[in-house]
C-alpha cells in the first residue's frame, strides 16, 4: 500500500472528524467496509473465533477486536484517544454585545488560546431531538463552512498585546456569529442545518454538545511535502495510524484497537480510559472465547501487551532549550518512546525493548523522549489503562510541533513509520 495513498486517507479522516463523535463514526465506517460487525453493549453477544467486531460507547469511544481463529490467549492492544483541546459551546450559548450574536464558550482541555483568534470557524458536534411522534434521537451536525470568528483587538487599542498579556477565556474568547441576531436565531440556524443535513423537520431540540473548529483543511506542506499541518493531530493521528495497522495486519493474531474519549480532561468518564469501557469489553470477550473466570481473565491480561499511542513533543528549532539535550525527537525521525520515572508514561524497559525489536523488524527508526528534569510532564491513556487493567504497557507517539494549538504540525514520513511498527506488533506471533 503506497505511502501517498495512506496520507490522502489521513487528510480525509482529519477533515471528516471535527469532533470525537465524527471521528468514531468515520472509524466505524472503515471497519464495516473491512468486514467488522458492530456489537451493541445492551444486547447479548455471540462471538465466533476468527471474527472481527467493534463496539462504541457514547458514540465517542470505540473498541475494535480482531479475534483469533484458535485460542484467545493474548491480545495485541493499541490505544489512542479521540478528543482534542478546543472551545465548546455552553448550554445557553447565545449572548449579544455591540449588535452581534455571540456564542458563549467553555475551554475543553489544555488548549493554546492565542491561535484561535482570527480563524474561520465552523460548528460541529451532536444534537439531541424529540421528534413529533415522541421519539428521542441524537444526530451529528457538521457545519463545515465559516460561520464564526474570534476577532483580535487591534494593536492600536492594546499596545501590550505582544508582551505576554494573559487571555481571559470568559470575556475575550466569545466568537461573533450573527450581526443583529438574538438567542432564538441560534436554535433557528441549528434547525435549518439539521434539516439540510438530515432532512429533519418538526423536531424539538432538547440539548446539544457542539464545538467550534477551524475550517481550514489539513494540508501537506514543506518544499518536499515533508510536513502535515492540521487541527486535532493530537490525537486523531494516532487513531488513524492504529486503525491502519489493524486493517493492514494479516489477521492471524488476536488484536484490539481502543480509542477513548475525554483523555484531554483526565479520562474519568464512562467512556474514558479511567472508566470501565475497555474492561467491560474484555471480560465479555474472555467469557465466550477465553478461559472462563477471574483466573482466565487475569491470565489473558498478563499475556497481552498494550501500546498507547499519543503524539510526542518534537524538538522545536526556535526553542531547542525546551528539550533535554539527549532527548529531542526530530520530525520524520521515527516513532518516539516516551519515558518518565514518575510513571506519567507507562513505559518500562521490558515494553520498550519489545517496541525497539518491532521497529528493527519493520526497518523503522526509533527515538526516545524524556522531559527536562526542571519541567513538568504530561500524560496519556497509557498509565491509566495500565492501572485499570494491569496490562504491560508502552507509551509511544509521532513527534509533532504546536501540541494543543488550533493547528498542529507533524512529519509525513512518521505516519508510515509508526503504521509499519504497529502492523508488525499486531502480526507478532509471540509476545515476550
Amino acid at each position: 500500500m503506497s505511502r501517498e495513498a495512506r496520507l490522502e486517507r489521513l487528510l480525509d479522516f482529519l477533515t471528516r472528524s471535527p469532533t470525537p463523535w465524527h471521528a468514531v463514526a468515520a472509524m466505524a465506517e472503515r471497519l464495516e467496509q473491512a468486514g467488522y460487525r458492530r456489537l451493541d453493549e445492551s444486547q447479548p453477544w455471540q462471538l465466533e473465533p476468527g471474527e472481527r467486531v467493534y463496539v462504541t460507547r457514547n458514540d465517542s469511544s470505540i473498541v475494535a477486536l480482531q479475534l483469533p481463529a484458535q485460542g484467545l490467549d493474548a491480545l495485541r492492544m493499541i490505544g489512542a484517544h479521540t478528543d482534542s483541546p478546543g472551545l465548546r459551546l455552553k448550554p445557553n450559548a447565545a449572548r449579544t454585545a455591540a449588535g452581534w450574536l455571540q456564542l458563549g464558550v467553555e475551554v475543553y482541555g489544555g488548549a493554546l488560546l492565542a491561535p484561535w483568534f482570527d480563524r474561520d470557524l465552523g460548528l460541529a458536534g451532536r444534537v439531541h431531538l424529540r421528534h413529533a411522534d415522541g421519539r428521542l434521537a441524537g444526530r451529528l451536525l457538521h457545519v463545515d463552512r465559516p460561520v464564526a470568528i474570534i476577532p483580535s483587538l487591534a494593536i492600536h487599542l492594546d499596545r501590550e498585546a505582544n508582551n505576554g498579556r494573559a487571555i481571559n477565556a470568559q470575556t475575550e474568547m466569545a466568537p461573533v456569529f450573527l450581526q443583529g441576531g438574538e438567542g432564538a436565531d441560534l436554535e433557528r440556524l441549528l434547525r435549518e442545518w439539521l434539516e439540510a443535513q438530515h432532512g429533519i423537520r418538526d423536531a424539538q431540540i432538547l440539548d446539544f454538545e457542539l464545538s467550534l473548529f477551524d475550517v481550514q483543511p489539513p494540508s501537506r506542506l514543506g518544499v518536499a511535502g515533508e510536513l502535515i499541518a492540521s487541527a486535532r493531530l493530537d490525537n486523531l493521528l494516532s487513531c488513524f495510524i492504529g486503525l491502519e495497522a489493524l486493517l493492514d495486519s494479516d489477521g492471524s493474531q488476536g488484536a484490539l484497537l481502543v480509542a477513548n474519549d475525554h483523555e484531554e480532561v483526565g479520562s474519568a468518564s464512562a467512556c474514558g480510559a479511567q472508566g470501565p469501557f475497555l474492561g467491560d469489553v474484555l471480560r465479555r470477550v474472555n467469557a465466550q472465547l477465553g478461559e472462563a473466570g477471574d483466573e482466565g481473565y487475569v491470565r489473558l491480561i498478563q499475556a497481552s501487551r498494550m501500546i498507547s499511542c499519543d503524539n510526542a513533543h518534537a524538538l522545536h528549532p526556535n526553542f531547542p532549550d525546551k528539550h533535554d539535550a539527549a532527548h529531542g525527537p526530530a520530525l520524520n525521525g521515527g516513532p518516539v518512546i516516551k519515558v518518565n520515572a514518575s510513571q506519567r508514561y507507562a513505559t518500562t524497559s521490558a515494553t520498550s525493548a519489545l517496541f525497539r525489536d518491532l521497529c528493527r523488524e519493520a526497518e523503522v527508526p526509533v527515538q526516545t523522549f524524556v522531559t527536562r528534569a526542571d519541567m513538568a510532564c504530561g500524560s496519556t491513556i497509557g498509565p491509566i489503562t495500565a492501572t485499570e487493567l494491569g496490562v504491560p504497557t508502552l507509551d509511544v507517539g509521532v513527534p509533532q510541533w504546536a501540541m494543543h494549538s488550533i493547528r498542529e504540525t507533524a512529519g509525513s514520513a512518521d505516519v508510515e513509520y509508526l503504521t509499519r511498527a504497529l502492523t508488525a506488533f499486531v502480526n507478532r506471533a509471540e509476545l515476550p
